[in-house]
């Protein structure tokens, strides 16, 4: 399958890279997975990998490609890349918040980032929080932050109240 996107991300996992591809694009709209790809005999001594065992799986997050790779456990993921997630509503928020931390590590959950079952990193912003850190005025800007920054998943009506005080 060719992509004709100039920039796709590649996760690398273990051996889960349909499981999780299967498990994103259940979670955003618009989402499909394009096609699957599959070890062969060649190059075994190197993959060890059996005939057969998926090798990549392309797929699209609300129009946006990505691959998956069953690569081994030689890499782990890690908080230096995330994905953020920009949402409306905070029924958006809840809703991937929900969904993307289940099964996920709580303990990385800090100002709206989370790391998936995967261990992956999602940030999931409401688009009034950038609005509120670049408020005109600094004072409220900063009792944005400070707010913020004591939260896991972001509360917009919280956010909203300490930017009226």
């Amino acid at each position: 399958m060719q992509n004709n996107s100039k920039i796709t991300p590649c996760l690398w996992f273990d051996d889960q890279a349909e499981a999780a591809a299967q498990f994103y694009t259940s979670i955003f709209r618009n989402s499909k997975i394009v096609h699957v790809s599959r070890y062969g005999d060649a190059g075994q001594e190197i993959h060890g990998k059996p005939a057969g065992a998926v090798m990549t799986v392309s797929f699209e997050l609300d129009g946006q490609p990505f691959t998956a790779l069953n690569g081994g456990p030689t890499f782990k993921f890690n908080e230096a890349i995330s994905f953020q997630i920009f949402c409306d509503t905070q029924a958006d928020v809840d809703d991937y918040w929900q969904k993307l931390s289940a099964g996920g590590d709580e303990t990385a959950q800090q100002c709206g980032w989370l790391k998936d079952k995967y261990g992956v990193s999602w940030q999931i912003i409401p688009r009034i929080l950038i609005e509120l850190l670049n408020h005109p005025d600094a004072a409220t800007s900063q009792k944005v932050t400070t707010t913020m920054l004591q939260m896991k998943k972001i509360e917009i009506d919280e956010l909203k109240r300490v930017a009226a005080d």
